[in-house]
């Protein structure tokens, strides 16, 4: 299957009912089905009219690709033929305008080259020295619970880690304000109502938006001068080589994007990743072997030893294919294109599913079955399509913080399981929900229990 922008147009322009499928109910169309059953709802309407079919979510039509091969197409984008940022617009744009995920080509780039700046290995041992410095307090809150549930804990302290790391905050009244107003815009994100109505989640969501404007524009002009290993310090300091930097409101659009991204990705791959922890015991012990033989007397995760860690990084690897964060990837088009025998529309929606993708039997030998060695390169690591693991996106957009993202897990699983083992009610399984971004519909409950030492 190829894909061009020039297009033969044998009589009319394309139009997005030529694609196969339904429209759904009246107005609300298939935005019910999809909240509940994402994964369910795509194979249903796979079978029924192939890979690629429309629908109607959220108001508006749009169009389903499927396999790598279209996630190849829409993510690598070679010919800039998809808009991010319009893909985006309609679900975050009141919410988290003018992040790196809703800008495009060129303006992308500048702003991507600029905040490259802020993940380069200065800042980011500072992240990890940060990183370091709190994260064995929290943990050891959660070994003197005992039995709690792991979702809504690794979710607070997710949320004090992104304060801490990227706004430079440390546990206090305004840490909870920022975390309140996080909370508020990314559950705003998915509401069904799309217009800040009082009373509704989209206007806490606006609120929370103001609340986080005011309160970073007040620290920019200090953040400028300071010489704080924070986040938010770093972009307010990025150049590149010509000296050009972000403005003040550039700066508070990406640090409220980077702030949500990293945060909501960690809370769910994490979760994913101790589940399975816990139903697989032998790759617990595996990762705890790994991590005591890197001899860290004193607990702190150096910088130098994170490549050290290559079975935790399979496993954290496997449990974002498992269960990949962001479930879906839109964009619209900006001409019309052809692809595996249909003409796609200018000004169509056109989505990837990252679950569906993930959990496909005709990619992953056994899907369902947690297999960290998928990731190795005798696993098939090295032959597999490119872009059958999409976690972090590809192409221009690859996610910037994916480095981030694996140093956190490690550093995580690190001050974790030399000192805690990780327990499931015998049989216990629970049910994840997939939107807006995947979570266990119980909050996983577990049990640490201290490992003698």
């Amino acid at each position: 299957m190829t894909a061009t922008s020039k297009v033969a147009v044998p009589n009319r322009p394309a139009h997005i009912k030529d694609i196969p499928g339904e429209s759904g109910w009246p107005i609300l169309g298939h935005t019910l089905t999809m909240l509940k059953d994402p994964e369910g709802f795509h194979q249903r309407m796979k079978a029924k009219y192939g890979p690629i079919y429309r629908s109607n979510a959220f108001f508006q039509n749009q169009i389903s690709l499927s396999g790598p091969e279209a996630n190849e197409l829409l993510l690598l984008d070679k010919e800039q033929n998809f808009s991010s940022e319009k893909g985006w617009a309609p679900y975050i744009e009141r919410l988290f305008p003018r992040g790196l995920m809703l800008m495009d080509f060129d303006e992308h780039k500048a702003h991507r080259h600029i905040m490259a700046a802020a993940f380069k290995t200065g800042p980011m041992k500072g992240y990890l020295e940060r990183l370091n410095d709190a994260m064995p307090d929290r943990i050891a809150q959660w070994g003197k619970q005992g039995s709690f549930k792991f979702y809504p804990a690794i979710k607070k302290l997710s949320l004090d880690m992104a304060s801490s790391v990227f706004l430079g905050l440390e546990p206090g009244t305004e840490n909870k304000g920022v975390n309140k107003a996080l909370t508020d815009m990314v559950s705003a994100a998915m509401g069904i109502v799309r217009v800040p109505i009082p009373g509704t989640m989209m206007h806490k969501g606006v609120q929370a938006r103001k609340f986080m404007i005011a309160f970073l524009k007040k620290l920019i002009p200090e953040r400028r001068q300071s010489s704080g290993t924070d986040l938010f310090t770093q972009l307010c300091q990025a150049q590149d080589e010509n000296g050009k930097k972000f403005t003040d409101q550039e700066i508070i659009d990406h640090m409220i994007f980077l702030w949500m991204a990293a945060h909501d990705t960690i809370t769910s791959s994490v979760t994913t990743l101790v589940y399975e922890l816990g139903r697989n015991p032998i790759w617990q012990q595996k990762l705890r072997g790994e991590i005591n033989g890197l001899g860290l007397n004193d607990g702190r995760l150096p910088y130098e030893l994170l490549n050290k860690l290559t079975l935790t990084e399979y496993a954290f690897k496997e449990s974002l294919r498992m269960n990949p964060p962001v479930p879906a990837v839109p964009r619209k088009t900006v001409r019309e294109i052809a692809f595996g025998g249909h003409r796609i529309p200018k000004d169509a929606i056109v989505g990837i599913s990252t679950v569906a993708t993930h959990r496909s039997g005709d990619i992953w030998e056994n899907p369902s079955k947690f297999d960290p060695m998928r990731f190795s390169p005798e696993g098939g690591a090295k032959t597999r399509h490119r872009f059958a693991w999409i976690p972090f996106g590809g192409g221009a957009h690859m996610c910037v913080g994916l480095h981030f993202a694996y140093m956190q897990a490690k550093v995580i699983m690190a001050h974790l399981l030399p000192h805690y083992s990780i327990e499931l009610e015998d049989g216990y399984t629970t049910e994840f929900q997939i939107m807006p971004l995947i979570r266990p519909k119980d909050g996983l409950p577990v049990t640490m229990k201290a490992i003698d030492t």
